[in-house]
């Protein structure tokens, strides 16, 4: 690993010769970041903040006003539009004036009105559903930002530690090399360490500002909160309860509720029209009257031609069946490995910290016995460099277990 931080011995007379003064690492990545935390804000607060601006408010707007323009044709008196007929005839010699008008109203059949307003119900269930699935599907992008930006944060800040570390160690070699209790050979490696340590922090620097973007990109607002942890939700299992499963399952009951309501309809609407004809001459001899009439109209068979209609009803139906099907093995799938990653990372924290404790005590003898002059400065490189990286596991596992609470919740169906 620090292979390449050899340095052979007739190379060093002319390396330390040409190397100018070493002041410390002067490189710096300037960054417009307005995110900041806001230690009044919650994971709640941001998930509804977040939802208030999701490109998918219109849609769920457009599903509650189909539902309710559903339930008032449902409530209508009549099963369509009224509509009006005129007729007026007259003879060439202009003796003979012949009017017919009549008005036609089509009638619920039997039993017609309440599957339309079975439509309406699911229409309106199916609504409530798709928002909340919509919300869930929110707190999951939330969710995913906040600990990406925690996760990105710990590193960000181990890299800056190590920084320090390093700066300190190379401010003691370079007075012991002035002193003369250590080859200048050591100062080279020193700074060659130093200046691979800040690069490092510029790199962690820029993934920490990525995942700050991600995070104002997602939830449009530039406050953090400054704690977002969650309790796990007691879950065994998938529940049919589960928001992605009751949006599907509202969709396959509309679905059901328009096959029935295409069948009520049958072969069409009965309709009674109301008329009155007029028959008027200027001839004596003819009959001036005026005449009332009802006709009632009403279509039978059909079933040709209303079987392609719910052929099509159908097959959208079973799209639906085979989407929740899929749906609930993804969502089964998901739930186990999110539990099992629990586990296994429940563990991994344990033995994390427990490293951390053995690394850093290893660190402190290893520290001594450099001053005493036991061991030399790659020795001392290498074992610094597994006591950091303890470091940073036992931190990072800290905030991966607290994500995997956060994605078993999600997996689950649950919300903050």
């Amino acid at each position: 690993m620090f292979a390449s931080l050899l340095i052979r011995p007739l190379l060093v007379p002319v390396l330390l010769a040409s190397l100018p003064a070493f002041a410390g690492p002067p490189f710096m990545v300037e960054h417009n970041d307005p995110i900041e935390i806001d230690t009044t804000l919650n994971l709640n607060q941001v998930i509804q903040l977040t939802l208030e601006k999701y490109p998918g408010s219109g849609w769920l707007a457009a599903l509650e006003e189909e539902a309710r323009t559903i339930a008032e044709r449902s409530r209508s008196l009549f099963a369509g539009a009224p509509s009006a007929y005129f007729h007026f005839q007259e003879a060439t010699s202009g003796t003979l004036h012949y009017g017919d008008a009549r008005v036609s109203v089509p009638f619920w059949k039997p039993g017609q009105s309440e599957t339309e307003a079975a439509i309406a119900d699911k229409a309106a269930q199916d609504a409530d559903n798709q928002g909340i699935a919509v919300k869930l599907r929110v707190t999951g992008l939330v969710r995913a930002s906040l600990w990406d930006l925690a996760l990105q944060r710990v590193r960000y800040e181990q890299a800056q530690s190590e920084l320090d570390i390093y700066q300190q160690l190379h401010d003691k070699i370079e007075k012991r090399v002035e002193l003369g209790d250590l080859p200048r050979s050591d100062l080279l490696l020193s700074q060659t360490e130093l200046l691979q340590k800040q690069a490092l922090l510029t790199q962690a620097e820029a993934e920490l500002m990525h995942a700050r973007k991600r995070y104002s990109s997602v939830t449009q607002i530039n406050k953090v909160p400054a704690d977002y942890r969650e309790n796990l939700a007691a879950v065994a299992e998938i529940s049919h309860h589960h928001p992605a499963l009751a949006a599907i399952n509202s969709q396959i009951a509309r679905k059901q509720a328009e096959i029935a309501a295409v069948k009520a309809i049958g072969a069409g609407q009965p309709d009674v029209g109301i008329g009155i004809n007029t028959d008027e001459s200027f001839d004596p001899r003819s009959n001036k009257t005026e005449s009332f009439n009802i006709s009632f109209n009403l279509p039978f068979g059909g079933s040709t031609h209303l079987a392609p209609k719910l052929a099509a009803i159908n097959v959208e139906l079973n799209q639906l069946m085979a989407q929740r099907d899929q749906l609930l093995r993804d969502l089964e799938q998901a739930y186990h490995e999110a539990a099992h990653n629990l586990e296994v990372n429940e563990v991994e924290l344990k033995i994390a910290n427990q490293l951390k404790t053995v690394s850093e005590q290893f660190m402190n003898m290893t520290e001594l016995s450099f001053s005493a002059g036991e061991i030399n400065l790659i020795d001392l490189l290498k074992i610094q460099a597994r006591n950091q990286q303890a470091i940073l596991n036992a931190k990072e596992r800290a905030v991966i277990l607290e994500r995997d609470k956060a994605t078993f919740n999600q997996a689950a169906g649950v919300m903050p």
